[in-house]
């Protein structure tokens, strides 16, 4: 890949590069941004055309780590900088680029810290915010501490308090963000019984906190955050504790994670209510707002 205005500073003069075009030693990917063959761009290729075009770096979806290439080749410029996009380019401005561009990327990006906190205040939903930090950290190419020093580094962010919890839940599983969203799109909107949060119980002869119990019932409901940061050991002892407590008092352990409750809370709701049910609980499940439509002459229960 290369810029008319590197040719130039290589000492090719216009008709040089005409010639080139004409003999097919050159292509046109962009205005001024050439290839050199005919082909198929490759992705690296497609995003250092996008680069060239705007004298820019890769940012947005285009910047996380471990992106998926998209139709659309994101790139961020200085924020005092007006440029027209090419096709399949699209530019946002971004202040103190130079600060937060990646020290030696090629083609050059923004810090994937930055790309992670870009991509979570683009997010539709805590859901989609989830997914974006989790897929980040699961590469490798970012630490939650660099995330964290990213959202220092913004004087202005509105979700600050949303990726500090998020990086919380990630890192030790403490699920302040699953507890909250399955007591406000879980339990209370569809009428499940109340529940005592972080109830303590002994599972073992060890004493287990529970994230999540209905007492009358002996169901317990594990919100589980941690993703990928759990060793196989750990996995293993959480599993081990939910088929003890079976064993040992017959309750039933459901283990719910992000899709479950932030993705699925209607579907999630209607599955607790069967097990909470089966232990007997006598209530009805209740529709909210958020409920699909039940087929028409069904006796679904609203």
């Amino acid at each position: 890949m290369v810029a008319r205005r590197q040719l130039h500073d290589l000492g090719y003069r216009p008709h040089d590069v005409a010639r080139m075009i004409r003999r097919k030693e050159l292509a046109r990917v962009h205005p001024g941004v050439f290839v050199d063959h005919t082909g198929p761009l490759t992705r690296a290729q497609r995003e250092w055309a996008a680069v060239l075009a705007v004298d820019g770096v890769l940012a947005g979806p285009s910047a996380l780590p471990g992106a998926r290439p998209g139709e659309v080749v994101h790139v961020a410029v200085g924020h005092r900088r007006t440029v027209r996009a090419p096709r399949g380019v699209a530019v946002r401005r971004v202040a103190g680029l130079e600060t937060r561009t990646h020290p030696t990327a090629a083609p050059p990006r923004l810090r994937y810290a930055d790309a992670v906190v870009d991509a979570v205040v683009d997010a539709t939903d805590e859901l989609a915010a989830y997914t974006v930090i989790a897929d980040a950290l699961h590469t490798r190419l970012v630490s939650t501490t660099e995330v964290r020093a990213a959202v220092r580094d913004r004087a202005r962010l509105r979700v600050r308090a949303l990726i500090l919890a998020l990086l919380g839940d990630l890192e030790s599983g403490a699920c302040s963000v699953l507890e909250r969203a399955y007591l406000r799109d879980v339990e209370q909107p569809h009428g499940l019984p109340d529940a005592v949060r972080q109830a303590r119980g002994v599972v073992e002869g060890r004493r287990a906190l529970r994230d999540v119990e209905y007492v009358d019932y002996r169901v317990y409901v594990e919100l589980d955050g941690r993703a990928f940061h759990d060793s196989p050991a750990a996995r293993d002892r959480d599993m081990a504790r939910d088929l003890a407590a079976v064993v040992e008092d017959g309750s039933a352990t459901l283990r719910l994670g992000y899709g479950q409750v932030l993705g699925r809370p209607c579907a999630t709701a209607a599955a607790v209510a069967v097990v909470l049910g089966r232990a007997g609980w006598g209530g009805e499940l209740r529709r909210c707002p958020r409920c699909p439509e039940p087929p028409e002459g069904s006796d679904a229960r609203s």
